[in-house]
């Protein structure tokens, strides 16, 4: 059924003349060493006369196996090992369930437990830091293992089917293009569309609202509608999907399809409408530790786990439900009511892309990879938050503080909602995680990079209910699908060398559950959180990042050694969830490991270890543009925030010249950021009206007396003399002081994952509520010169 991946990760790259008749590995280039393949020669007969002239078209070779099958990959977002009802969880989750009776399922299936990582690794089938990717694209630095650039000598599997004759999209969330390249001026080759997707939809960065997200067709920003109430991203991709689908079947139905679709769900914000978590309601009032307990022996008795797995305990400074104040119950149950909500709802359209499919005739014949999670379940939301930006940006704030702001805002009514970007509180990350410790983030323990795997393939694959358990990693997956096709590992691919692949093929799992397991190690490492699994065993460490507790990260990493970190050791032939720790039993073993993942760390770029934390200590090395001064027009709009001017985190000094017409004109003249936290300047009934959202926790508006009819010079200067502290601004008319103020506190690193700088108006989520049914509240006069400098 498939075929052998004898030799595939042992191929060397080559250096030799694109375009040469042979590669330097002595393969011919139409066996596939040399992508794109050569054209077939015209087979017309061309003498110096027309009328002798006989015009024949060269048939269009196959490089695919006859049959070949569509390709769907299906990765949800933040989601872990005991979420799913398919896997002992109690979130239920329809597709998945219907994929697993009609194919298999994989409880040894791991990623690299953070979000680009994962992404970049899955598409190459290399491991994240050799590939730049040893961080998210938005905390890149300037180490080679984790720039955020995924290179060219990586070809995707993308790039490579398409090579093949497949069509190629990708539907969601794509986070593996630098955060300064997002601009609408690019550069755009490191876009989805220029890593071998003919077709994109969806957003770049690695989150967005589910309401009012910041989309990009191909190499295009679109805006969502703006007066659709019922609009929410996950059901968006789908219909886009479908459309996408019902083409491909109109146009060219004879090439097969190679399609991955990655929803935003259940990534924070968890966004969902409230019928959706209402059918979880009550179902966890009695805490996230009962959750973990009755999970587990759903687990054993479903035969998720062997016999006899322990489950983990809580760590110490987690903490448990017993702790929660009665009176802050209710909000910690709903906020897990709403996520389990939302992971349902993006399963549902996950059925309804399934169902639409069938329909089209091309179910049948389609490859489904469906992975649940890019990493664990996620525990940034700290001790439950209105506004998840906060943990991002190493900001404190009480249960107690959230309760009172979110009080004002209309009460838990209002959490899932475009007012709020809640996430939940990281205990029930790690009840997600059930039987294991830890969570996102860790890459020590397999709460964070052990994710469920179901694979579907009628008439290929039969149905069958033995788990597999073999270890394989994300890595295997192109690898698979190389092997399924009998695609070698080109050579040269757009005239880049290629660098082996460190993937394995899993299709020996395909007809055999209890098939010996055939890879040898895999390497983790996240955040300094890190590990090596060998032949059986793992070795690990947790590393400095606590991720249930952010706000005190800084100072830890500053403090922190990575050599001494104490490591622990596990045999995972009869320890599934890392329970027994053999470090002190068996410590020649733990030695050899230990040396043996320093050797293929610094093989595969990952050093300085713990690179991924710079960011945490050094805020000011962010990446960001290397402008100081920009000039803008009122038609400017989409600007990412970390290629825009520091307005809100930066000492700045906005020039503005404005015209009112006859006084009655009101609007937004900049804004960035979004409802989770953002700065706007804008005019409303005469007044001029800088507005600073500190992530929903406070809110702060300076205002000048009504403005006279006609033209003004205006001039913002905001002086932020420590990240994340105080700033002074002050709001000049016309030469003239208007207003003065302060904001207590800042944003060190961003207001957003995905807003953007707009002038003019205020796209994507309101950054004012005061404004809010207003969006995008546009300018209605004219704005005739505008600039920005750092101070």
């Amino acid at each position: 059924m498939v075929g052998v991946l004898a030799g595939l990760v042992l191929l060397s790259p080559v250096s030799g003349p694109v375009g040469a008749s042979q590669s330097e590995t002595g393969r011919p280039e139409t066996d596939g060493a040399l992508l794109p393949f050569a054209p077939a020669p015209m087979p017309s007969d061309v003498p110096p006369r027309l009328q002798d002239a006989t015009m024949q078209w060269p048939d269009e070779p196959s490089h695919l196996p006859e049959d070949a099958p569509n390709v769907l990959i299906v990765m949800l977002d933040d989601v872990g090992f005991g979420v799913s009802e398919v896997f002992g969880g109690e979130v239920r989750m329809p597709a998945l369930s219907r994929l697993a009776d009609e194919g298999i399922e994989y409880t040894g299936f791991h990623t690299t437990s953070i979000c680009s990582p994962t992404r970049a690794s899955l598409l190459t089938g290399r491991n994240h830091t050799r590939v730049g990717s040893g961080t998210i694209a938005e905390r890149a630095v300037a180490f080679d293992g984790y720039t955020g650039v995924i290179p060219k000598n990586a070809a995707t599997m993308a790039e490579v089917l398409k090579q093949y004759g497949y069509h190629t999209a990708a539907f969601g969330k794509w986070h593996n293009t630098p955060a300064v390249e997002t601009t609408a001026i690019g550069p755009k080759d490191r876009w989805p569309t220029g890593y071998g997707f003919e077709h994109f939809y969806g957003f770049l960065g690695g989150e967005t609202s589910q309401w009012e997200p910041r989309l990009t067709v191909d190499t295009l920003h679109v805006e969502p509608p703006e007066d659709d109430p019922d609009y929410h991203l996950t059901e968006d991709l789908t219909d886009q999907a479908l459309a996408w689908l019902a083409d491909y079947r109109a146009f060219d139905p004879d090439k097969p399809f190679f399609m991955y679709w990655a929803p935003g769900g259940a990534h924070g914000p968890h966004h969902v409408a409230p019928q959706w978590a209402d059918r979880y309601d009550g179902q966890f009032d009695d805490g996230w530790d009962a959750y973990r307990v009755r999970t587990h022996q759903r687990q054993l008795e479903m035969g998720i786990i062997p016999p006899g797995t322990a489950l983990t305990p809580r760590d110490d400074s987690l903490q448990g439900w017993d702790e929660i104040p009665e009176s802050q119950r209710d909000f910690q149950t709903r906020l897990m009511e709403i996520y389990a909500g939302f992971v349902e709802h993006t399963d549902s359209q996950v059925e309804r892309l399934l169902e639409g499919m069938a329909e089209m005739g091309l179910r049948d014949n389609t490859l489904v990879i469906y992975i649940v999670g890019d990493n664990g379940s996620s525990a940034e939301g700290q001790h439950g938050s209105i506004s998840e930006l906060l943990a991002q940006n190493n900001i404190g704030s009480s249960v107690a503080q959230q309760l009172e702001v979110l009080d004002r805002m209309g009460g838990l009514d209002v959490l899932g909602s475009p007012q709020t970007e809640n996430m939940y509180h990281a205990g029930w990350a790690w009840a997600g995680s059930t039987p294991f410790k830890g969570t996102k983030l860790l890459g020590a323990y397999f709460g964070g990079p052990r994710n469920p795997m179901v694979i579907s393939w009628p008439g290929h694959i039969a149905p069958d209910e033995q788990v597999r358990h073999q270890f394989h990693h994300v890595v295997d997956i192109a690898p698979t699908l190389y092997d399924i096709l009998d695609i070698p590992l080109p050579d040269v691919v757009n005239g880049y060398p290629q660098m082996p692949m460190d993937g394995i093929s899993l299709a020996y799992t395909f007809d055999d559950a209890d098939a010996p397991g055939r890879k040898h190690h895999q390497f983790f490492d996240n955040n300094g959180s890190r590990g090596l699994y060998l032949d059986g065993y793992f070795a690990g460490t947790f590393g400095p990042l606590v991720p249930w507790d952010t706000s005190s990260a800084a100072q830890r990493i500053a403090d922190w050694d990575s050599a001494e970190d104490v490591w622990e050791l596990y045999d995972l032939r009869s320890d599934f969830s890392q329970a027994r720790d053999l470090a002190h039993a068996q410590p020649e073993r733990l030695a050899m490991m230990k040396q043996r993942f320093m050797d293929i760390a610094e093989d595969n770029k990952a050093f300085p270890t713990g690179a991924g934390n710079w960011l945490r200590v050094h805020p000011e090395d962010r990446v960001k543009t290397r402008y100081d001064h920009w000039t803008f027009t009122q038609t400017t709009q989409r600007m990412p925030e970390f290629s825009a001017p520091g307005v809100g985190r930066q000492s700045t000094r906005a020039s503005l010249r404005i015209d009112t017409g006859q006084g009655d004109a009101e609007g937004v003249l900049y804004a960035i950021g979004g409802a989770g936290g953002g700065l706007s300047v804008y005019l409303d009934q005469g007044r001029l009206t800088y507005e600073y959202n500190m992530l929903l926790m406070e809110n702060t508006r300076i205002h000048t007396a009504a403005l006279a009819p006609g033209s003004h010079d205006i001039v913002i200067t905001t002086r932020i003399p420590v990240p994340g502290k105080t700033a002074q601004v002050t709001i000049e008319v016309d030469g003239q002081t208007a207003a003065e103020g302060q904001v207590p506190s800042t944003v060190p690193l961003a207001f957003s994952a995905s807003e953007t700088f707009d002038v003019g108006r205020d796209l994507g989520s309101p950054v004012s509520r005061h404004y809010a049914e207003r969006r995008p509240f546009a300018f209605g006069g004219k704005i005739e010169a505008f600039t920005i400098e750092l101070l």
